[in-house]
């Protein structure tokens, strides 16, 4: 993707200009009938240099429809965007991903590095599947994930239940819930916990997104406890005959962070709404153009733009 922003933040050293997305590889590898290989690379541009980054690289071992194996690097799967939506803009309506579940962000942990056990649970129309799954935590960075090791002695352990019942078709509700123990430098471990609810009516007429996740840790030697909590409301519509390649969405999110948490370094109070309108101009090609208004913090409201080409090949 290729992008345009303007932002009238104040203070802020650039407000305008243009910016070279991700550039993002994927290798798919059938080892067997029953072993396959997935991985995705990205290429993100940096003031100075292309970061490389092995954003999922994943064996999985399919036993049949109620169980299948896997090992590696996974984007998380404890609420709906962070598995639906990967590395690539192209992929999903708006320019950017909600602020709670954005790469880099503090809140939810993107990637998880250890074995998932994933499959559907004999449940008629319901439809119901299951994820569950035990790895390394977040790295001592509690935006980045235990890539070379955990940095404490506990693992992380995750479970997801969701539904995709027969009618109404293409929806989908689940939740999940995550828990482990934070290790911050200088500080005493925490015990997180980590809960996530989530409704999809992924339809184009009309797309429905709604998640909300509750943060909470806790310290057992300081008697510490904080919580922080996010959501987001998304919806978009793909307009009918001569405007089908049009697609209008709007969105609005906050989160009400607790600073009292030791393992939030950058993560603020956010709150604000955008809307936009995706061009499908070709089949694998999106132009997207938005308007935020949005704050941080005690800071003032600001007004920003922008404008994306993404396309996928």
């Amino acid at each position: 993707d290729f992008n345009f922003s303007a932002v009238d933040e104040e203070g802020a050293a650039s407000s305008s200009g243009f910016r070279e997305g991700q550039f993002v590889l994927h290798f798919v590898s059938s080892l067997s009938d029953r072993f396959r290989f997935f991985g995705e690379v990205s290429l993100t541009a940096t003031s100075s240099e292309f970061r490389t980054e092995v954003e999922r690289a994943t064996l999985q071992f399919a036993q049949s429809d109620s169980l299948r194996l896997s090992a590696g690097r996974f984007h998380t799967p404890i609420n709906w965007w962070n598995t639906a939506f990967h590395h690539g803009q192209w992929l999903q309506t708006s320019v950017g991903r909600p602020q709670m579940t954005r790469f880099g962000g503090e809140f939810i942990p993107v990637h998880f590095v250890g074995a998932l056990a994933e499959g559907n649970i004999p449940s008629g129309a319901a439809h119901l599947g299951y994820v569950a799954g035990a790895g390394n935590g977040r790295g001592e960075n509690t935006a980045r994930a235990g890539d070379a090791g955990d940095a404490n002695n506990n693992r992380a352990l995750l479970l997801k239940i969701f539904s995709r019942p027969a009618r109404p078709y293409r929806l989908e509700v689940g939740g999940s819930f995550y828990t482990d123990k934070v290790s911050v430098p200088g500080l005493e471990e925490l015990d997180e916990d980590l809960t996530s609810l989530y409704v999809v009516y992924s339809s184009e007429t009309p797309e429905l997104i709604g998640e909300y996740a509750r943060l909470r840790r806790d310290g057992e030697l300081s008697g510490l406890s904080v919580e922080s909590t996010a959501w987001y409301l998304q919806a978009a519509y793909r307009l009918p005959g001569l405007g089908q390649k049009l697609k209008p969405y709007a969105r609005y999110e906050r989160m009400d962070a607790d600073e009292s948490d030791p393992a939030l370094v950058a993560l603020t109070d956010a709150r604000g709404f955008l809307v936009g309108l995706r061009a499908d101009v070709g089949t694998f090609v999106a132009l997207k153009g938005e308007y935020r208004r949005r704050k941080a913090g005690g800071l003032p409201y600001d007004d920003a733009f922008f404008a994306q080409i993404s396309f996928a090949f």
